[in-house]
C-alpha cells in the first residue's frame, strides 16, 4: 500500500530512505524533502534581506491557520513555539496555583509532561498519579479513580512514548468539563498521525520534531480562548506585551490572540519546515496517514509475533493503537538487537520500562512499506 508512483517518487519525497530504513518517529523524524527546501529557501532568501523581511509575517500568519485546522482549533488559539515542554511549562507556571489545589499526571509518561507539573508541589499543590493497569494504557475510569474535588487540571500525553496506547481525548476531556476541571494534554505523539482534536482540550503542546516531520524547536501551543485570562503568560517580551513603536508602558498588556504566550521573535525557519511538512500531510489526508502508519505496524506486528516477540504495545486489533510498536525477545537482549538493525542501516529505538527493562520501538510513518518491514524481520530473525 502507497501513495507513491513508484519507489524513486517515494524516496525522492523522504531522502532518508535511500541509504536506510527509518523507524524512529516517534523520536525525532528524518526531514521530508519539502520541509528541507523550505527552510533552505527562507535562509538564502535571508541572505538577501534581513530574517523577517515582509514575506514572514504574511507566511507566519499562514502556519498558524494550518496549524489550527489540523487540531480543529483557531488560528487566534495558536502560538508557534517549541520545544514541547516549554508550553507545558507555559501552562503549569501561567496558572494561578493555591496551596491544596491537585493535579493530577502520569508519573510514568515522558518527563517533559511530569516535571513541570511535580515542581508545582514548591507551591503548595498535590499532584497525584493516575494509575493505570498496564503501562500507558489510561482509560477514563482510570483518570476517574484519580479526581478528588480539589483536582483543578489533569495533565496527560494525548499518546504514550513508550507503549503506544493512545487515549479517548474527546471522552476524557467532556468528563473533567463536566467537572469543572482543567485538561491539559501533550500532543507530541499523534500530532501528523492521529486526529488530536482540542474541542474539550484547555491546553495542548506539541513540537514539530515526531510525526509532524518537522523540524526541532517549533510546533504548536494551544490555549482555548476561554483560557487568556486563566493562564498568564510567564515569559515577557516586545512580541508579546503590547509596546507601541518600541516604547515601555507602564502597563503590561496583551494581544487578544495566543501570541501572548510568544515573547520575542520566532524560529522562522523551522516554521517554513513545519508548515511545509504539516501542508504535505494536510494534502495526504489525515485518514490516509493514519491508515498507512497503521497498516505497517500492523504488518510489522504480525511478523515479529512469529519470530517469538513479546509487546508492551496494544495488539492490532485494539482501535487506540498508535503507529508505535515496542517489543522484546526473551533470547536476545534489546541492545543487541537495536545493535544488529544499526549495522543494516535500521533505525528504531532503544527504551526502558520502569519495572521491565529493555524494549525496542518502532515507529513507521505512512511512507514506509511492507518490504522495508520485511527487511526488519530479516535482519532480527538472523540476529536472533
Amino acid at each position: 500500500m502507497s501513495i507513491f508512483a513508484s519507489e524513486a517518487e517515494r524516496q525522492d519525497f523522504f531522502p532518508v530512505a535511500r541509504h536506510q530504513i527509518f523507524l524512529g518517529h516517534g523520536g525525532v523524524t528524518a526531514l521530508p524533502r519539502c520541509a528541507a527546501d523550505a527552510m533552505i529557501a527562507h535562509v538564502h532568501a535571508s541572505c538577501q534581506n534581513h530574517q523577517e523581511f515582509g514575506e514572514v509575517l504574511r507566511d507566519i500568519d499562514a502556519c498558524r491557520a494550518l496549524c489550527a485546522r489540523t487540531i480543529g482549533a483557531d488560528k487566534s488559539e495558536i502560538a508557534l513555539l517549541g520545544p514541547t515542554s516549554l508550553g507545558l511549562s507555559l501552562f503549569a507556571n501561567g496558572l494561578k496555583w493555591e496551596a491544596g489545589d491537585e493535579l493530577v499526571c502520569y508519573q510514568d509518561d515522558y518527563p517533559s509532561n511530569v516535571y513541570p507539573w511535580t515542581a508545582l508541589r514548591e507551591k503548595g499543590v498535590v499532584v497525584r498519579f493516575v494509575q493505570p493497569d498496564r503501562p500507558g494504557h489510561i482509560t477514563i475510569a482510570d483518570v476517574e479513580n484519580a479526581l478528588t474535588e480539589r483536582t483543578k487540571l489533569v495533565a496527560l500525553a494525548s499518546c504514550h512514548f513508550l507503549t503506544g496506547w493512545r487515549i479517548d481525548i474527546n471522552a476524557i476531556g467532556q468528563m473533567l468539563h463536566a467537572r469543572g476541571i482543567l485538561f491539559s494534554v501533550d500532543g507530541i505523539q499523534t500530532i501528523g498521525a492521529f486526529p488530536t482534536p482540542v474541542e474539550h482540550v484547555d491546553f495542548l503542546s506539541a513540537d514539530a520534531h515526531k510525526w509532524m516531520l518537522g523540524p526541532m524547536a517549533i510546533g504548536i501551543v494551544y490555549v482555548a480562548k476561554r483560557n487568556f485570562a486563566i493562564c498568564q503568560p510567564t515569559l515577557l517580551g516586545a512580541w508579546n506585551v503590547r509596546s507601541p513603536n518600541f516604547l515601555t508602558q507602564p502597563d503590561l498588556s496583551f494581544p487578544e490572540t495566543a501570541q501572548r504566550y510568544e515573547p520575542g521573535v520566532l524560529n522562522a525557519t523551522g516554521m517554513y519546515g513545519m508548515h511545509a511538512s504539516l501542508k504535505m500531510l494536510e494534502e495526504v489526508g489525515a485518514e490516509t496517514v493514519s491508515r498507512l502508519i497503521l497498516d505497517v505496524r500492523d504488518y510489522l506486528e504480525a511478523g515479529l509475533t512469529q519470530l517469538g516477540f513479546e509487546f508492551l504495545s496494544p495488539p492490532a486489533s485494539e482501535p487506540m493503537r498508535s503507529g508505535i510498536l515496542t517489543a522484546r525477545h526473551e533470547k536476545v537482549q534489546g541492545a543487541e538487537l537495536f545493535l544488529a538493525l544499526e549495522k543494516n542501516r535500521i533505525t528504531a529505538s532503544l527504551r526502558m520500562e520502569r519495572n521491565s527493562g529493555e524494549w525496542l520501538r518502532f515507529s513507521p510513518h505512512f511512507y514506509n512499506t511492507r518490504a522495508e518491514m520485511d527487511r526488519v524481520l530479516e535482519v532480527l530473525s538472523a540476529a536472533l
